[in-house]
């Protein structure tokens, strides 16, 4: 006599959540965004995910401002709309900067696919306890697809508890992702020696994780960066070199061997 072997049920609550998962996964695999840093996204699988939370690190004068600018020059030359919120750059002498590289931001705005806007660490914090705020309005109202906050470091700082800035970073990261939007973080700090940051809350709410090195070797700065964590997609698990020229930041696919991180 055969024994009858019971099948177990998987409750519908499961089966949505499978089902998601599966669908996320699709979309993941085929929604990347460009960078527009010439042979960058070939070291992460063709570019950002859509919608995610990007962070880039490295202390100051390493490049993170002109990497993230980049970024969002690629989107508005697509007619995306594209929102960059700064806690420390005066607006004239910003674009006076990024003209360097033959980034017309004012002609951007002038067609209403560059949004600047000052903010400050403590307004952000106040949108988080209030929800909503000047940036989701901005972001809703004009259909902006990519944003680039520079930085929030001073955003950390408000928080003396590292149980703090996690719930902190939970909020934000959780904020920015229901804006739909891909965005790039900027964070100034000098990992160099330690390869960690200092707010783990950050490091596991992200998305993905670029580091930037701005060693002194032989008297002479040289820049390197590293692809530290991008959530789902294999990517470059080497250090390469990069260089900052008349167009922007350009990355070299060839691998690093040996270089002095202080």
């Amino acid at each position: 006599m055969k024994k009858r072997v019971r099948k177990r049920k998987t409750s519908k609550r499961k089966q949505k959540t499978m089902r998601a998962q599966k669908v996320k996964k699709q979309v993941t695999a085929s929604k990347r965004i460009s960078t527009n840093i010439p042979n960058f996204d070939k070291l992460i699988g063709g570019g950002f995910e859509k919608s995610s939370a990007n962070i880039i690190v490295g202390g100051a004068g390493s490049g993170k401002t002109i990497f993230a600018t980049q970024f969002l020059v690629g989107g508005m030359k697509n007619g995306e709309k594209c929102l960059y919120v700064t806690f420390e750059e005066k607006k004239e002498q910003f674009y006076k900067n990024m003209s360097k590289f033959g980034w017309d931001l004012e002609a951007y705005e002038k067609k209403d696919l560059f949004t600047f806007l000052e903010y400050s660490p403590v307004k952000v914090k106040t949108m988080l306890d209030e929800g909503g705020g000047t940036i989701e309005t901005a972001i809703l109202h004009k259909g902006i697809t990519r944003v680039v906050i520079d930085s929030i470091t001073s955003f950390a700082l408000l928080f003396d508890k590292e149980i703090e800035r996690r719930e902190a970073a939970l909020d934000l990261f959780n904020m920015i992702g229901g804006w739909n939007c891909t965005s790039l973080l900027t964070l100034e700090e000098d990992i160099s020696e330690t390869k960690e940051l200092t707010s783990k809350a950050i490091e596991f709410e992200s998305d993905s994780i670029i580091l930037i090195y701005f060693p002194s070797e032989k008297g002479e700065r040289n820049r390197y960066l590293e692809i530290l964590k991008m959530r789902g997609v294999k990517h470059s698990k080497k250090v390469h070199s990069f260089e900052i020229g008349k167009n922007g930041i350009s990355v070299s696919l060839r691998k690093v061997n040996k270089f002095n991180r202080k």
